[in-house]
Formats: structure tokens, C-alpha cells, sequence
């Protein structure tokens, strides 16, 4: 044995602490342990183990033992999938429930509430870990994941989310293998396939909503087919640019838009100002001239019926329709001359006539050149 003493002698001492007498502390017998708790084990048992009492107790104590393990508990948001010698059997609620122990049956108890997610084009390896939104610092960048070719053979680079819950737990245990793994094939399937039918600035700002909602459905199809049990919560789009490579080559690009941009706006702002001006302007000589026109129509059928009235009165008496349009265009004529009328009918002095002479002089000599008498 290890701890046997090596020598004699009063100043050797063992491995123990004791000298070579024996006087220190001796290490334990394990085979002596053992037997002790034996004994006392049966000395426990009336009769001894093997009497009919100790065979009871142990019956008794193993029937316990298995109704202990039969009950399961299903918390809530799981749901409980039994198991009869490997095989499904049926699934439960959330409660208590009773099944076959084990080895004959099993209970898998899966979370169907829990919402799980993938990242697809990055992993998380920083303090913002794989829960971190987006392509942070703290973030890796998977190319061969994120890396897409778009409907008119741009290359573009997507980070997005996939979150999916278990929809039918009988078959998410047994028609797939690995989920996670399936979920994330299936999802960069489905986004490559509805990428590579857009352009890729539709894909970056136009449709991005688009491109989420497609990839949602696609995905969800898809899974359907393969008969996994999942259901997809949401495809969320992180970062979507072109390549690191060209992307400063592709926002000098998007600048030039954008001031193309402005300043077709610019133009369109100055167009909807002029035009409504012009075309207001057009309406109202249009709409004058319409007004003129019908006046003149009216005015001349007026005076067409006018005349026609007086031919039908000239007609009736050709004297006093005469004598009446004579009076009448004299005093068209005469309304607006200066005039004296001298009435030498009436009795009293008469009028002296005076000729103004030097009036006419003057009048004269306004008419003739310079130097002229």
C-alpha cells in the first residue's frame, strides 16, 4: 500500500503523520465503509432484504418511482408531443399529464411561442452580439451569404432577419432534421429569387417593402412544401448597398440623381406656375372674344329687325316714316356743332349781324409762312 511505512526508527515519519508504531492517524478502509453501510441497510430491513417485507418495500419504492416519472408538466407557450417507444403518439396543452415512463414512453415538451431568429449576411462577434440589428463594429460579414445578383445584373449586398416560431410541432421534430439550418437555406433561396427579378434600384429604395413581403410569402411556401412545422414571422431587410467595392462610385451616382432629381422638380415647380397663369390667361381672351362675338351677332340682329320694323312702317306711310328719319338723322348730325338758330318769325328787335373780321384775320395769317403780309 502507498501509505505503509518505508522504515524504522522513532524519527521516521509516515505519509500519515504517524511514526512507525502507528501512533498518527491511519488513512480510511473503503472496503470497511462499505460493509458497515451494508449492515446497516439491512438492519433497517425487518427481516432482511431478502424477506417478503423488504421485497414490498422495494416493489413499493420502485412502483413510486415510476408514477413519479410518468407525470410531466407542460409550461404555457409549449406544448407536450408523447412518444410511445420512439414513435409519435399525440401532443398536450399546457397542464399536468400523465405518460409512459421510460424506457417505453417519452415526452418532448418544445416552446411553440418563442419567436427564434436568423441572421443571414453577418454574424454577430462584438459587444452588439447576434442580436444586434444591422452590420455594426461588432459584427462579421458573410459575403457568400449576402452577396446577390439583381434582375439587371447588378451585384448587391443584403443583410436581413428571418423570425420564425414553430407552427405544428409533430412535424418540426420529425420532417426535418436540423430547422435552423433549413430555415436559413430556404430564406437565402427565397430572397435571391425575388432579388434577381427587380432592378437594383428598386431593390435598394423603391421595393424594399416589396422585396420583405415576397421573400416572406416565398419562404413560407416553401417551407410548407418541405412539411417542417414552421411558420416565418417577418423577413426584415438590415443593410441593402452595392458591394463595398463600388459603393462610393455608386453614391457619386446617386448624388447625380438626386441633383436630376431637384432639378427636374425645379422645372416642374416653374411649369405648374407658368402654365395655369398661361392657361388662365388663354381661357380669358377666349371667353372675350366669345362675349364680343355673340355681342355683335345680337347688335346686328337688332339692327336687322330695327330696319325691317321701319321698312314695315315705310311701307304704311311713306310721308311721315321719310319726314322721321330726316329728324332723326339731323339730330345725329347736328347734337354735337355749335350752333345759333335765329327765329325771324317773332316779333321785336331784330338780330344785327356781325362779321368777326379780325377772328378771320388772324386765321389768315396763321395759314401763310413766315415773312408773308
Amino acid at each position: 500500500m502507498p501509505w505503509k511505512q518505508q522504515g524504522g526508527g522513532g524519527g521516521g515519519g509516515g505519509p500519515w503523520g504517524g511514526g512507525p508504531t502507528g501512533g498518527g492517524a491511519q488513512p480510511p478502509d473503503i472496503d470497511d465503509i462499505l460493509r458497515k453501510g451494508q449492515e446497516k441497510f439491512k438492519g433497517m430491513m425487518p427481516g432482511g432484504i431478502g424477506s417478503k417485507t423488504g421485497i414490498g418495500l422495494i416493489s413499493l419504492f420502485v412502483i413510486l418511482a415510476l408514477i413519479y416519472s410518468a407525470f410531466y408538466r407542460v409550461e404555457p407557450g409549449h406544448v407536450g408531443v408523447q412518444l410511445l417507444f420512439g414513435k409519435y403518439i399525440n401532443q398536450t396543452s399546457p397542464g399536468g399529464h400523465f405518460w409512459f415512463p421510460g424506457p417505453v414512453g417519452s415526452v418532448i415538451i418544445p416552446s411553440v411561442e418563442r419567436t427564434n431568429e436568423i441572421t443571414i449576411g453577418y454574424r454577430g462577434t462584438g459587444t452588439g452580439g447576434s442580436g444586434s440589428v444591422g452590420r455594426t463594429a461588432g459584427n462579421r460579414d458573410v459575403p457568400e451569404e449576402s452577396l446577390m445578383l439583381t434582375g439587371d445584373q447588378n451585384i448587391i449586398d443584403i443583410d436581413f432577419i428571418v423570425q420564425w416560431r414553430i407552427k405544428n410541432a409533430e412535424d418540426f421534430l420529425f420532417n426535418i432534421r436540423d430547422p435552423a439550418a433549413t430555415v436559413k437555406l430556404a430564406a437565402e433561396s427565397s430572397i435571391r429569387e425575388i432579388v434577381g427579378q427587380i432592378p437594383l434600384e428598386d431593390a435598394l429604395v423603391r421595393k424594399r417593402g416589396e422585396v420583405q413581403t415576397k421573400t416572406t410569402a416565398l419562404l413560407q411556401q416553401i417551407l410548407d412544401d418541405y412539411g417542417s412545422g414552421v411558420f416565418v414571422v417577418d423577413v426584415k431587410l438590415q443593410k441593402v448597398e452595392p458591394p463595398a467595392a463600388v459603393i462610393d462610385a455608386f453614391d457619386d451616382v446617386q448624388r447625380a440623381k438626386q441633383d436630376r432629381e431637384r432639378q427636374q422638380n425645379e422645372a416642374d415647380a416653374y411649369a405648374n406656375d407658368i402654365l395655369p397663369k398661361a392657361q388662365g390667361e388663354a381661357a380669358r381672351l377666349v371667353q372675350e372674344a366669345t362675349a364680343y362675338r355673340e355681342q355683335l351677332i345680337k347688335e346686328a340682329e337688332g339692327e336687322a329687325k330695327r330696319f325691317l320694323l321701319v321698312y314695315e312702317a315705310y311701307k304704311g306711310n311713306k310721308a311721315v316714316t321719310t319726314k322721321r328719319l330726316y329728324l332723326e338723322r339731323m339730330q345725329e348730325v347736328l347734337k354735337d356743332a355749335n350752333k345759333i338758330i335765329i327765329d325771324s318769325s317773332g316779333s321785336g328787335p331784330g338780330v344785327v349781324p356781325y362779321l368777326p373780321l379780325p377772328e378771320i384775320r388772324k386765321r389768315s395769317n396763321a395759314g401763310q409762312p413766315d415773312g408773308g403780309n
